[in-house]
């Protein structure tokens, strides 16, 4: 079988869910036997620097890459405004990734398109024009959904409206290609159910985020008097910094008044200026780090304090891999099937928030039952394999 596989950003390095995601199922698919070509856009802010193709790409017979300058401007906003189409999409839009992918689509034949987001639906008309292959989309979100909830949590009035106005154009893009993939391939069953309620009715099934085990070494959690909490996520994304400013603001220093020795590590690529600058007790933002693994470990606990987003935390994932234990949002678990106190801890509110964190301090024994039913429900629920292979037998009775 013959894929190609079209990307929005470059997938390497791994430095966030997104390429996690991407890489994982390109080494899956490749460990199964698959022929795998990849056209990825080069954007502005993933931008791959290197002229060789890194050697953790080679499950690849072949790498294209297509610059793209998607960077929102002031300029760009503006006629945004006297345009019908979504501004998050049209930043993907341009004339060489289009000339590219009829390129490879006229040079050679492929069983299926593999489309990673949305964001990729505008060239179904090129797929369409020079292939007879299946058109796929990989959901890693209702993107729609992403933005309705950060405009609700959002307190600068005029900030709030532009964020319901793009989040309104979205929605009808995303609504509108609902009806042109020949098998939609969403990352949660809360996901797939909600297209679903907008009108989706074609080929569609569930294939979660994946991972190798072996790249997540589990280490006991070793806790005493205390317990230091991590976050880790792109700091560039607005529900991470929703997120984080609310734990912050609130949660922090609500813990700190009832215990003042542990630690809250904050991890990111693009930290903004106003976290880099903070300066509150007990608190270490330490920017993008060499290692995400390396962080998760070095911290018995992850909290992931998300009032907003959609899709499947990838960092929730291999936290639990790693054996952490995970606080997070009823937001944040979304499409992850774990249960509060069994394999992760759940908080919606500032004082569950802290009553979750004090437990994690108060009950080691059940911090390190928890930390190992996390790794073997990430064992039983997200083997790259296993998943990769769900995608195969689909694609086979479609091709019949």
């Amino acid at each position: 079988m013959r894929i190609l596989h079209l990307c929005k950003k470059f997938p390497y390095p791994v430095k966030d869910g997104e390429t996690l995601a991407i890489q994982n199922l390109g080494k899956a698919l490749h460990e199964n036997n698959v022929e795998l070509t990849l056209l990825a856009m080069n954007t502005f802010r993933h931008y791959y620097h290197g002229h060789e193709i890194p050697n953790d790409l080679d499950h690849y017979d072949d790498v294209i890459t297509s610059d793209v300058d998607n960077r929102i401007t002031l300029t760009g906003a503006v006629r945004n405004l006297f345009s019908t189409q979504s501004y998050h999409i049209q930043r993907f839009i341009t004339e060489d990734f289009r000339q590219k992918l009829a390129g490879i689509l006229s040079s050679a034949s492929y069983d299926a398109v593999l489309m990673e987001t949305l964001y990729l639906a505008p060239y179904i008309d090129t797929i369409r024009q020079y292939s007879n292959a299946l058109i796929l989309m990989r959901s890693h979100n209702v993107e729609h959904e992403i933005w309705e909830r950060a405009a609700k949590n959002e307190t600068n009035f005029l900030k709030r409206k532009y964020l319901e106005y793009l989040a309104a154009k979205l929605r009808h893009f995303e609504i509108r290609q609902l009806d042109r993939y020949d098998v939609l391939v969403s990352i949660s069953e809360r996901d797939l159910q909600t297209f679903r309620q907008l009108g989706y009715d074609g080929e569609g099934f569930t294939m979660p985020m994946a991972i190798d085990l072996k790249d997540y070494p589990i280490e006991e959690i070793k806790t005493a008097d205390k317990v230091h909490f991590s976050f880790i996520g792109s700091l560039d994304w607005l529900p991470n910094q929703q997120g984080v400013k609310w734990f912050l603001d609130q949660i922090w220093q609500s813990y700190l008044r009832q215990s003042t020795s542990e630690q809250f590590h904050i991890a990111g690529r693009n930290t903004p200026e106003w976290l880099s600058r903070l300066q509150i007790k007990n608190v270490f933002v330490h920017g993008e780090v060499p290692s995400a693994t390396e962080f998760l470990r070095n911290y018995p606990v992850t909290v992931v304090p998300l009032l907003s987003g959609s899709g499947m935390r990838v960092k929730i994932i291999e936290a639990m891999a790693l054996g952490r234990v995970v606080i997070t949002t009823s937001i944040g678990l979304e499409g992850i099937p774990a249960e509060d106190h069994s394999e992760v801890l759940i908080a919606d509110t500032v004082e569950s928030f802290v009553g979750k964190m004090k437990f994690c301090r108060e009950h080691p024994e059940e911090v390190r039952r928890i930390s190992s039913r996390a790794r073997t429900f990430i064992l039983r629920h997200y083997d790259r394999k296993t998943v990769a292979r769900q995608l195969l037998e689909t694609l086979e009775k479609g091709l019949v």
